[in-house]
């Protein structure tokens, strides 16, 4: 329907459950995004201080020993090398670059000659350790090299890897679902770099070999059937499983099990099997309804365990690092696949709130767990070296986000998350770049200014997400509104833009109650905010009395305030009826309750800065029924 006063097509994009596009999205070149304001800030500190000061020396050098017989040590230089490549063609640091050719210049001359890259020793090797998932992080690491840099040395070492696996798995030989943990879903998550090898050799044994570990996920009787069990929630998969991380081999391990379906969605791309998207699909939304919490993180010691309904409650080892961007990654690549603006919003609200409050306020580590009450820590280190998992992979996600910040198909622009800074992204139907500047305090605010700064007039379509908990949102395109904004989807703005085209959004930021099982926890837009020790206003599990006080919806009064700790992003205040048992009506007005983002809360890493999402509801439901007479 056409806008007689803006003089563009307005509709909205809505989700297809499974619907698959002819092609998938285009991902912008990260040198064409520059952030400013606070992600902007994190972006730069986490690089500085984390990714360019990391040893790409130091975590190649196991591969020289080749001692190991249980531990995941190789997987380290793969994971930096996820984040280290795209952000040394982002900044052109040469810091970086050196720190990269370095790492990859100790690696190479490790490989054996039957292309074998690791550092276990012989007899353990491809057995019920870690070996082949290190395996699939070191051809990620040297793919990542390959696409940096053009190395054909990386290329053909990635192939020659996938060559040796090629030779111990296989019909007639062992079974890749047997080897490793958790039904073999770690070994066989190496679909995902064999796949991008075939994209890159067109050699057709890659492929072969992918089609083999597709069929091991699925079809093997101990594998851990990820298409025909698409269907069923991921907490039910296992029924004899049992709490613990090793020894169990319950099928529950949240991280290796999306590692498996992000292969399984590359293999889509590559072959067309629907089935492979259809079951990443299944999951995916099984995890979001069951499993993802208000802070958009999931998973307890690492395992699935219904999470969404158990999160008011003081679960151990919560939201994991690795467990965060392995999802962030998942719904990127959804959103890549599908076009589905859900897994944007999905994305959206890890990244705002469990991942950017696992990262060190400096941006120089990652927390191992970030728990909803508590405090968090840096962890342990892992595999007798000076890192671990989580510290290694917590830079990635900040690469889904800017791969997901805006993409293009044919002469549509997606523009998925607002944030201040100027980006750009090539048209897939002309190749001619168009170039955006916004300006906004998103999602602190819900004003996002967007201004066109392609040189030359061009014709495309703009569509602008429009997140799914924004109930109320108002857009202008030069100062004349735009007619039917829904929330669930993408406003697309079919015209001819012209430099100095202006689209002003305003989002519903109104701050919400959402009860759960006696408790109650507060959002504004995609952020979940947090009492935090140092606001001293009180007992952080204090009751809320819900006589005075509905727990789902709007919050009279709730306003954002002034922010009072420097390592603080956002405050507000929030009058709550707090306490119980206050009869006199000066005790029953409400408290000033100071909240933070999610993010910002305990931002000392020590209980100086113990904080809590979830608060205690003053119950007045009996637990049994109430006697009229006394015995």
């Amino acid at each position: 329907m056409r806008d007689s006063k803006t003089g563009i097509v307005a509709a909205v994009v809505l989700a297809a459950a499974s619907a698959a596009l002819a092609a998938p999205n285009a991902l912008p070149d990260l040198r064409d995004i520059r952030l400013d304001g606070h992600v902007g800030n994190r972006l730069r500190s986490c690089i500085e201080n984390h990714v360019v000061k990391t040893d790409g020396v130091y975590l190649t050098d196991p591969y020289r020993w080749r001692t190991e017989k249980n531990y995941w040590q190789t997987e380290f230089w793969g994971k930096y090398m996820h984040s280290a490549a795209p952000f040394a063609r982002m900044t052109g640091n040469p810091q970086l670059a050196a720190n990269i050719e370095a790492s990859v210049a100790n690696l190479l001359p490790s490989q054996l000659p039957d292309g074998y890259l690791g550092n276990y020793c012989e007899e353990a090797r491809c057995g019920r350790g870690w070996d082949v998932w290190g395996c699939k992080y070191t051809m990620l690491g040297l793919l990542f090299h390959h696409d940096l840099t053009g190395s054909q040395a990386s290329l053909d070492a990635a192939s020659r890897l996938c060559d040796y696996l090629r030779g111990v798995f296989g019909p007639g030989k062992r079974d890749i679902v047997k080897s490793g943990q958790y039904k073999g879903m770690p070994s066989c998550s190496v679909l995902e770099p064999v796949v991008w090898l075939y994209r890159r050799t067109k050699k057709p044994e890659h492929l072969a070999f992918a089609k083999y570990v597709v069929s091991q996920m699925d079809e093997h009787p101990d594998g851990p059937h990820l298409i025909r069990d698409a269907g069923i929630p991921v907490a039910a998969r296992c029924a004899d499983a049992k709490p613990g991380y090793e020894g169990q081999n319950p099928g529950l391990k949240a991280y290796e099990m999306m590692s498996c379906y992000q292969g399984l969605l590359e293999y889509f791309e590559a072959t067309g099997d629907r089935r492979c998207l259809e079951a990443a699909v299944k999951t995916a939304e099984s995890i979001v309804a069951t499993e993802v919490n208000i802070c958009g993180g999931s998973a307890c010691v690492e395992h699935w365990y219904s999470g969404a309904v158990r999160q008011n409650r003081p679960y151990m080892r919560l939201q994991e690092t690795c467990v965060l961007t392995t999802w962030m990654r998942l719904c990127a690549k959804l959103l890549t696949v599908t076009g589905e603006s859900r897994w944007a919003d999905e994305l959206e609200k890890t990244f705002y709130n469990a991942y950017l409050g696992a990262l060190h306020p400096d941006g120089s580590k990652f927390a191992t767990y970030s728990p909803l009450c508590g405090f968090r820590s840096f962890g342990q280190y892992h595999c007798k070296m000076h890192t671990n998992c989580c510290n290694a992979n917590g830079p990635r996600g900040f690469v889904s986000f800017l791969e997901s910040l805006l993409q293009a198909r044919g002469d549509d622009v997606f523009m998925n998350f607002y944030n201040s800074g100027k980006t750009a992204i090539a048209l897939p139907s002309t190749g001619g770049k168009v170039v955006f500047e916004t300006f906004t305090l998103y999602p602190e605010r819900g004003t996002v200014e967007i201004w066109n700064r392609t040189e030359k007039p061009a014709d495309f379509t703009l569509n602008l997400r429009i997140p799914a908990w924004s109930e109320k949102t108002t857009v202008k395109l030069n100062g004349k509104p735009v007619a039917d904004v829904k929330p669930g989807g993408y406003l697309a703005l079919k015209r001819t833009w012209k430099m100095g085209d202006a689209i002003v959004i305003d989002f519903d930021m109104t701050c919400r109650a959402h009860e759960l099982d006696d408790y109650v926890a507060f959002t504004t837009g995609p952020i979940a905010l947090a009492r935090d020790m140092r606001f001293h206003d009180g007992d952080i599990g204090e009751i809320v009395r819900i006589k005075e006080f509905n727990p789902n919806g709007p919050v009279p009064g709730a306003m954002p305030v002034r922010v009072l700790e420097e390592d603080m992003w956002l405050n507000w205040a929030l009058p709550l009826p707090m306490g119980s048992h206050r009869e006199s009506m000066e005790k029953r007005l409400p408290d000033i309750v100071r909240f933070c983002d999610y993010a910002s809360a305990g931002g000392t890493w020590d209980s100086s800065s113990s904080y809590r999402v979830w608060l205690p509801l003053e119950c007045f439901k009996p637990t049994r029924p109430v006697c009229e007479k006394r015995p």
